[in-house]
């Protein structure tokens, strides 16, 4: 039995392995290339271009121009893309003073021992800023102020 289905393949970085170029199949999901596209179809539309022609042109659909073209009126930033997902509880300044604590060290914060838990860590940050985080999003936000596992 032959599979007659033709559409590609794509790999973790969104570009085809199954043969197909890229420029002959949906657009990258790549945030850099997206905001360049944002931006090369707001220009091709600020020229005069039809959204039909744009989404066309660009690999986007007709939704996604329209869109850009609305985006049009509300100035020369536009284009840029708006941070995923929400704000952080933590202000930089309660980010600083927490690294701050934390290159202390646990036993100048009240532990009995020098050693850092992600347990540990909420727990400074419930004390001071009175926010409960799970383990889980204690390390996210360790990983996203810089600090790594130590082993």
């Amino acid at each position: 039995m032959t599979d007659n289905h033709t559409a590609p393949i794509y790999s973790d970085g969104g570009e085809t392995v199954a043969g197909e170029s890229a420029s002959s199949t949906r657009a990258t999901r790549d945030p850099g290339e997206m905001e360049r596209r944002r931006r090369k179809g707001m220009q091709m539309l600020a020229r005069g271009m039809n959204q039909a022609d744009v989404a066309r042109e660009l690999n986007v659909s007709r939704q996604t121009a329209s869109n850009w073209a609305r985006k049009l009126v509300e100035g020369p930033r536009a284009w840029r893309r708006r941070p995923l997902g929400r704000r952080s509880r933590l202000t930089d300044a309660q980010k600083k003073k927490l690294s701050r604590m934390l290159m202390a060290g646990a036993l100048v914060n009240g532990f009995p021992n020098d050693e850092w838990t992600l347990v540990r860590v909420a727990q400074i940050i419930e004390r001071e800023y009175g926010l409960s985080y799970s383990a889980v999003n204690v390390w996210r936000i360790l990983q996203k102020m810089g600090f790594r596992n130590a082993v």
